[in-house]
């Protein structure tokens, strides 16, 4: 199971009930971000989820309301005891960017990695729990380089014990290889395919905020279990705002969701302008049924199928 808490919904300026930017996510224990905008302190302080184990957080682009609130963060991670390294993932300046809030957080008790502009897909092979998770960038039309993300969380495949017997692997290897990828006993090496089964299908969230339709994103987003959508805009007479700041509306998010054909489809980053969203959550019903209006500490929970 995957738990997620959308820690902001609000794009451009932080509003009294609508903080920036940042999804929250709780994989084995450990906890990626997605974009760091003003508010995300807040929210996660009262949504419990706790600063020392976040290890990997992504950003998106780095315009102040996806970016800004790192240079907080930083600091109360290392506070709360932190000391375990910290990779943060961003599109072309991400480097720079992070030399610029380092001037600020001087002094941090854990290691910072960055790594800017990372091919399209990539695993975090060396990580203890994040070398099961499958990350992809897309390049995003926005008024600044900006990169969508999406996330698989790959599961392990089902012991299978009559594959171990036929393989002859001793039962007292049969725990040993579901942990790892070998081992060598008697003289005799085991590799873990020896005891299991079928792959089985994992859990894909995708994130794409900010940026104008694209098709190039619904084959990004295929088949995703949640897709969290920019919609900027409810109103569909706003499309000439929308192309203007290279956002999207409802409506197109909505067409998106629904050539990915994902499964439940999250609307978030909205206008300031945009004092009700709900009230134009039709605008992407009547596309995509299956959408949620997203705010402020909205929580989810994704299940494996089977």
């Amino acid at each position: 199971m995957i738990d997620l808490v959308l820690l902001g919904c609000g794009g451009n300026v932080p509003m009294p009930n609508r903080n920036l930017s940042s999804l929250f996510i709780n994989y084995k224990g450990k906890k990626i971000l997605i974009d760091c905008g003003e508010g995300t302190q807040v929210s996660m302080r009262m949504k419990n989820c706790g600063f020392k184990g976040i290890d990997l957080i992504l950003i998106t682009h780095l315009h102040g309301d996806h970016i800004i609130g790192l240079i907080g963060l930083l600091s109360t991670m290392g506070n709360s005891g932190k000391t375990e390294d910290l990779t943060i993932i961003g599109p072309n300046g991400i480097i720079e960017a992070m030399k610029a809030i380092k001037v600020l957080v001087e002094y941090l008790p854990y290691n910072l990695h960055i790594v800017e502009n990372p091919q399209e897909t990539f695993v975090l092979e060396n990580h203890p729990v994040f070398k099961d998770l499958e990350v992809s960038t897309l390049e995003l039309d926005h008024s600044t380089e900006c990169l969508g993300y999406s996330l698989y969380f790959k599961r392990t495949p089902k012991f299978n014990m009559e594959k171990a017997k036929l393989n002859n692997v001793p039962q007292a290897l049969w725990s040993r290889l579901q942990k790892t990828d070998s081992v060598f006993y008697d003289r005799k090496m085991y590799t873990s395919d020896m005891v299991f089964g079928d792959n089985r299908k994992g859990i894909k969230i995708s994130f794409v905020t900010d940026t104008r339709f694209l098709l190039t994103i619904p084959d990004f987003i295929a088949d995703s279990d949640l897709f969290v959508c920019e919609a900027m805009y409810g109103d569909d007479m706003d499309i000439s705002k929308a192309v203007k700041n290279k956002h999207m509306t409802f409506t197109e998010a909505a067409s998106l969701a629904s050539l990915g054909n994902v499964k439940k489809l999250l609307l978030t980053h909205f206008s300031p302008s945009l004092e009700n969203p709900n009230k134009y959550l039709e605008n992407a019903t009547r596309i995509f049924p299956n959408t949620i209006v997203g705010e402020d500490r909205l929580s989810l929970s994704l299940n494996y199928e089977d």
